[in-house]
């Protein structure tokens, strides 16, 4: 019997997403060494990429700890910064499934990028096959990358000077832009949403900027009752 693992569908979607765990990995790196350059012991980014699982909250809460902070103000930060997920799992609740067990882990799953390679797909059937594969191969070569990055610690240098900052964020445009493409009422959303956080980034700590552009999902909900 073939395995549903080697199915053409799965194949496809393996190789579509390598690009976003190829992305993941090199910025999980740069997230361990810079935790473990600053002075936090390998276990820390360790454990917090496999409880947390995160990455935004863990590179603020990282920050803030580095900065002298309390673990306190470092879990709200990241608490804060996570409140976007709320919407996400709206986005898809279908997708998990029904059992407990699957929506618990696919909870834990769910990020910008599982996300939005899942509804970037043409059916429901697609859509949970997507976010599975996406998700789990997401969540294996973020932490083998961060465990790898605390390993090496300080020996990689500043990893700000080798742009890895950039490498999410390029993903990300390359996954929605066919959505934006193919919907008007996504398309205003959007650039709502951008112009909110680029207005505010200049005055607000980083990563409220992200929260604040969930409103552009203001145009959305009108254009669809329209």
């Amino acid at each position: 019997m073939r395995s549903p693992l080697r199915t053409p569908e799965v194949r496809s979607l393996v190789r579509d997403s390598s690009l976003v765990w190829l992305a993941s990995g090199i910025v999980g790196v740069s997230f361990g060494a810079i935790a473990v350059a600053g002075g936090l012991p390998v276990w820390v980014p360790v454990v917090m990429s496999l409880v947390v699982y995160a990455g935004s909250a863990q590179f603020s809460a990282v920050g803030i700890l580095l900065a002298g902070g309390g673990p306190l103000a470092a879990a709200a930060t990241g608490l804060l910064l996570n409140t976007r997920t709320a919407a996400f799992s709206l986005a898809v609740a279908d997708v998990l499934g029904r059992g407990r067990a699957a929506r618990l882990l696919g909870a834990h799953l769910v990020t910008d990028e599982t996300v939005a390679f899942a509804l970037a797909q043409s059916d429901p059937a697609r859509r949970r096959t997507a976010f599975w594969v996406s998700g789990l191969g997401l969540f294996a070569v973020w932490n083998a990358g961060v465990l790898c990055g605390a390993l090496a610690g300080s020996a990689l240098g500043d990893t700000g000077t080798y742009g890895l900052d950039a490498a999410f964020p390029a993903v990300l445009v390359a996954l929605v832009l066919p959505a934006l493409r193919s919907d008007a009422t996504v398309r205003r959303s959007a650039l709502l949403g951008a112009a909110l956080a680029l207005a505010v980034t200049p005055y607000v700590p980083a990563g409220v900027p992200v929260l604040l552009a969930l409103a552009g999902l203001v145009l959305h909900g009108k254009g669809r009752t329209a």
